[in-house]
């Protein structure tokens, strides 16, 4: 195998028709350039350099190593500079909750990649309990996320929340259901109907604001998907509670009315770390967040 050392030399030589010069370039003794070319004669078994009074001319096979030698020296210099540009690339990781990243976040991220080519995106699914330690870690750049208590969002030592939005809940019935065509309904009205659970959390509420206005809840289903527990109401399986944010864009077989106090409200916003929130990307991409959730079209499905 040729050693990439010996064609450094040899086109060193080349250059300067010289030893001695190539020397200095090379920042080595001329008797150490002179055993590399030999080191390189051997290797290939045969003569690259022709010496004589006049100085080191190359000999039609050291001519070839030369041109290979200038090849691998341009292929290194590209290699180099693409090592740089990845080394300076900036890499990005957002965590977001499901129907936040199917609503609110893919418009953002669409101008953010649009604005920043260079960054590499990274997008985390991850519910807020998750989300919080991987801001405090460094983990994630941003997390958008939720929580339902009013109030402030008690934050972990180094994070800030940023609150983006109300996401008003609604209840979610199939198209033919006797209260189909109502703008908005109270829990009390809904006692004796079954329930389909998008996300536990909220079935726990749920029970919490039935019990307050006088009924149990009958469950039909206890699952972690919006998007599916709106599929079981349009078979007819039961109603469901879905955060305004989370309504499915498909409104066939299926009618919507906005839940009026008592009941839960979820809140949207933003976790950041304290110490990248001078970051113009961390900034940038919350200023997006921010135009997106007011340019949110109304709630896709409307009361029939």
């Amino acid at each position: 195998m040729i050693d990439s050392r010996r064609l450094q030399a040899l086109a060193a030589v080349a250059r300067h028709g010289s030893f001695n010069r190539a020397a200095a370039e090379l920042r080595l003794t001329p008797s150490a350039v002179s055993q590399q070319i030999s080191a390189l004669e051997r290797a290939v078994g045969t003569a690259v350099v022709r010496r004589s009074t006049r100085g080191v001319e190359l000999t039609e096979a050291g001519r070839v190593l030369t041109e290979t030698a200038d090849t691998i020296a341009a292929e290194l210099l590209t290699a180099e500079r693409e090592i740089a540009r990845l080394a300076a690339a900036r890499r990005f990781t957002v965590a977001t909750f499901t129907s936040g990243g199917q609503r609110i976040l893919p418009p953002a991220l669409t101008r953010f990649t649009a604005e920043h080519p260079e960054v590499e995106l990274t997008v985390v699914e991850s519910e807020p309990e998750d989300s919080l330690p991987l801001v405090r870690a460094g983990a994630a750049d941003l997390a958008l996320l939720y929580h339902f208590e009013t109030g402030p969002l008690p934050m972990p030592a180094g994070v800030e929340w940023t609150p983006l939005a109300d996401d008003p809940m609604w209840i979610v019935l199939p198209a033919g259901h006797r209260f189909a065509g109502r703008d908005h309904l109270t829990l009390a009205e809904l006692a004796g109907e079954r329930w389909v659970h998008g996300c536990l959390s909220v079935g726990e509420m749920l029970e919490h604001y039935a019990a307050l206005a006088g009924f149990p809840v009958r469950t039909a289903c206890r699952g972690t998907d919006y998007q599916f527990a709106q599929s079981l109401v349009r078979a007819g399986v039961g109603i469901s509670m879905i955060p305004e944010v989370a309504l499915t864009a498909d409104a066939s077989g299926l009618t919507a009315a906005r839940l009026l106090p008592p009941g839960p409200c979820r809140y949207v916003g933003v976790a950041t770390s304290r110490r990248r929130r001078t970051d113009p990307l961390v900034g940038t991409l919350l200023r997006m967040l921010h135009e997106t959730v007011g340019a949110l079209p109304a709630a896709p499905l409307t009361a029939a």
